[in-house]
């Protein structure tokens, strides 16, 4: 993944009336921590920012003041309602460290006919450097038979990253396709008993 250059701005101001001013403004109030040292609040371009936070895990190369410093996209707040970012948690990194990371599960190719597949875990959590960070881990169901199961210990993963979720973690579950029973012929047998039942009735009398 490559890193996406931002320019930010310090900010000494907090609080929501201040939050709301800079979203007037097209900024995101933003704070950067880590390594142990002190939080760093800062601004960032509205929409530039949320472009670069469409991708998981976006890796953010940020010019504060002419300095430049590398952060991990970490958690993003946004409104319920209008879904507009409101704040984003930020994590310092430097080059050639190791992160950890929740990475999507994309499923490539078909099961077998008359199966289908059940994705039971849609993330998996991965050590990564944090300059290589992987956007997903593909598992290929082509071909697979119901009743085989896809673990965590099964993926393939990518280049220089740990599993860290439960190796025998479900990811994939195969199963047979469940037919849907029509009801028109019971319907239609249901309505011929009603018409049925007044000659039934006359003939009786």
């Amino acid at each position: 993944m490559s890193e996406q250059k931002l320019a930010a701005e310090l900010r000494t101001e907090f609080g929501k009336g201040y939050a709301r001013r800079a979203r007037m403004a097209n900024l995101i109030p933003a704070v950067i921590y880590g390594h142990g040292a002190d939080p760093i609040h800062v601004t960032l371009p509205a929409k530039a920012t949320t472009l670069a936070v469409r991708t998981p895990n976006a890796l953010l190369s940020l010019d504060i003041n002419g300095e430049g410093h590398l952060a991990l996209v970490k958690d993003v707040q946004r409104d319920p309602v209008k879904q507009i970012i409101e704040h984003i948690d930020l994590l310092t990194v430097r080059k050639g460290e190791k992160v950890t990371v929740d990475v999507a599960v994309h499923v490539e190719g078909e099961s077998a006919p008359g199966t289908v597949h059940n994705l039971e875990l849609t993330t998996v959590s991965l050590e990564a450097e944090a300059t290589h960070l992987p956007t997903a881990v593909e598992v290929s169901i082509e071909g697979r038979a119901a009743g085989e199961h896809i673990h965590a210990s099964d993926l393939v993963l990518p280049k220089g990253t740990v599993l860290l979720t439960d190796a025998e973690a479900l990811v994939v579950n195969i199963s047979e396709e469940v037919e849907i029973v029509e009801e028109t012929e019971t319907e239609e047998g249901a309505e011929g008993a009603e018409e049925e039942a007044p000659a039934a009735e006359v003939a009786a009398e």
